[in-house]
């Protein structure tokens, strides 16, 4: 019996490659062809196509020339507008999908981009329950939110592409289920203690040296001559030197997994999130240990998505 099924599996798999290929994930792009398109008259365009044998019923009974003219040109324009319908996902490709930052019960933005040879007018896009639409000439972006639950890999649903475009009496539509997955962030936990820092951190202060001038003042024996302002000191009888801001040291932050053995796994990520976090907002330097990672110690937007990456990651 699995022999046999195994066969129908895989006739299904030649003969029907448009209806199978839908459970299987796909590499980008993926380009819609003809036969991936399905079509089918809307709830509108039923009542209309009835509402047209009624007019070309009429029109043959009572021998009316003129309505039996109008009935066919209205039948006609109905044929060309499912050929338009049609030929609004036809040659669209799906190039790409780039996501955004979101912790974990927060919505993530994904921009899909499509292109195509000809201008596509009027391309919805349902995900995950949202909805969305664009035009698509050359090469177009469309931004979604896709909602989350858990931190870590979200491998992304199928989507599906439609449109109704021109008069919506025919909808088109065709399924999208991309290879790709996007990473989702830990949400920090919402209170609790701040990190334990040794008694020799004051050892960690990091002093920088001034960067940003702050004023002129006059010439003093010692002052360094890379420092004296040329410039306004020919408008002046004196020299004058340049002062620099000295920035307060920053305290360096050490935000060891193995110092909350107390935790549980989820609740030592969760609040080593909200570290990560608070060091961040308080322009602390800092770094992370974790059992399969050891990030240095830095700061900046790029350190902090780092950090919190590999927290996302932890199994």
């Amino acid at each position: 019996m699995p022999t046999v099924w195994r066969r129908v599996i895989q006739l299904a798999e030649r003969r029907l490659p448009a209806l199978t290929r839908l459970r299987e994930r796909e590499p980008l792009p993926i380009e819609l062809t003809r036969r991936r398109v399905y079509i089918l008259p809307t709830a509108f365009g039923v009542g209309f196509a009835a509402l047209l044998l009624v007019m070309l019923t009429g029109a043959l009974n009572y021998a009316n020339n003129a309505a039996l003219l109008l009935t066919c040109l209205l039948g006609a324009g109905s044929a060309a507008s499912m050929l338009v319908a049609f030929r609004t996902l036809d040659g669209l490709t799906l190039r790409g999908i780039r996501a955004g930052n979101a912790v974990a019960g927060e919505p993530i933005e994904l921009t899909l981009e499509f292109s195509a040879r000809r201008k596509h007018e009027s391309v919805r896009v349902d995900l995950a329950g949202i909805h969305a639409a664009c035009a698509v000439h050359g090469t177009s972006e469309l931004r979604v939110h896709l909602p989350t639950t858990r931190r870590g890999w979200l491998a992304l649903p199928r989507l599906r592409v439609w449109s109704t475009w021109p008069w919506g009496l025919f909808r088109a539509w065709s399924w999208l289920h991309p290879a790709q997955s996007v990473l989702v962030w830990p949400r920090a936990e919402a209170a609790g203690p701040s990190p334990h820092q040794p008694d020799a951190s004051q050892a960690q202060l990091v002093a920088r040296p001034g960067e940003e001038l702050a004023a002129l003042r006059d010439y003093r024996p010692g002052d360094a001559l890379r420092h004296i302002a040329w410039k306004a000191s020919a408008h002046h009888l004196d020299l004058m030197v340049k002062e620099f801001d000295h920035p307060q040291p920053r305290e360096t932050w050490r935000l060891d997994w193995d110092a909350l053995r107390t935790l549980d796994r989820e609740s030592r990520i969760a609040r080593l999130a909200r570290w990560v976090g608070e060091a961040e907002a308080q322009g602390h330097r800092y770094s992370l240990r974790l059992p399969n990672d050891d990030i240095a110690v830095g700061s900046g937007a790029a350190h902090y998505a780092r950090c919190m990456s590999a927290l996302a990651v932890l199994p």
